[in-house]
């Protein structure tokens, strides 16, 4: 993601320019709180998954993955708009929608004799958005005993997208500590002069790494689909899960018990009304 042709450039062919408003402020404030409501709340789920099922677990772990998903299609199409913008201006220098350049803005607050600082900020927030929701993945999955390649899928892209993440850790922090251009891989460390070509090769490697990451979360969630009754009901209370698991291993057995038994009939439809009340929650 890069900034209009307007301003002083910035290492790596990304351009910054024009006052700050209120909006470019809140955009900043916001986008950096999403990411980290996203992380305070993986922390949570991942705590409260090493104790008993509690009511709101599932709900959370489901909006920490429903808030990565929104989160990494803003930033593939980000990508994509870039990538495009290449491929019909391959020698301009790169560039960025106006509502991105408008939050980098924001970010470039912290420190604006650095022109770049805030587009590398919104490149390490993005990326660790897109991260927290692969991990939302791991975490909604770690009840369900067995493998499921859901979670195969969303281990396989923590690995890549954490890798992806210390890549934007090194370039922000390259650039704040005052380098005269980003130093990371997707600049061959500083190596290439700015103009086309670091342009063209930091463009097409961001698009590449995101495409295969944005690959990996969408196989994910084919097989979370696939695979959500099994992890739905790794969230019933334990009574509840174990009584389903009855029915479903032995069906005849358990209707004949209740035909037998009012006491046991009770207890099987209390709970079905407990399943019941735990699904609509």
């Amino acid at each position: 993601m890069d900034h209009p042709h307007t301003g002083q450039g910035s290492p790596g062919g990304h351009e910054m320019g024009g006052a700050v408003s209120a909006l470019d402020t809140w955009g900043a404030v916001l986008f950096i709180g999403w990411a980290v409501v996203m992380w305070a709340a993986v922390v949570v789920v991942a705590y409260a998954n090493r104790g008993p099922v509690r009511p709101w677990l599932y709900k959370t772990s489901v909006g920490v993955v429903g808030l990565g998903i929104v989160g990494q299609i803003g930033h593939f199409q980000e990508h994509v708009v870039q990538a495009g913008y290449w491929v019909a201006n391959p020698y301009s220098p790169a560039w960025m929608t106006p509502w991105a350049n408008s939050i980098a803005q924001g970010m470039g607050q912290v420190d604006p004799t650095k022109p770049a600082l805030g587009m590398e900020i919104l490149h390490l927030t993005g990326n660790f958005i897109f991260l927290a929701g692969l991990v939302g993945i791991v975490q909604i999955t770690r009840r369900v005993t067995g493998a499921l390649k859901s979670r195969k899928w969303a281990k396989m892209g923590v690995w890549m997208q954490g890798i992806h993440g210390i890549e934007h850790i090194v370039l922000t922090t390259s650039v704040a500590l005052g380098a005269s251009r980003a130093i990371g891989l997707s600049t061959w460390f500083g190596a290439i002069d700015p103009g086309p070509a670091l342009v063209t090769y930091r463009v097409w490697w961001h698009f590449v790494a995101n495409l295969i990451g944005t690959a990996i979360l969408a196989a994910a969630l084919f097989h979370l689909w696939k695979e959500k009754k099994a992890v739905k009901d790794s969230y019933l209370p334990e009574t509840a899960a174990a009584a389903v698991e009855d029915c479903a291993l032995f069906p005849t057995s358990a209707t004949a018990s209740a035909s037998d038994s009012p006491e046991q009939s009770a207890q099987d439809a209390e709970l079905v009304r407990e399943r019941e009340l735990v699904s609509r929650s």
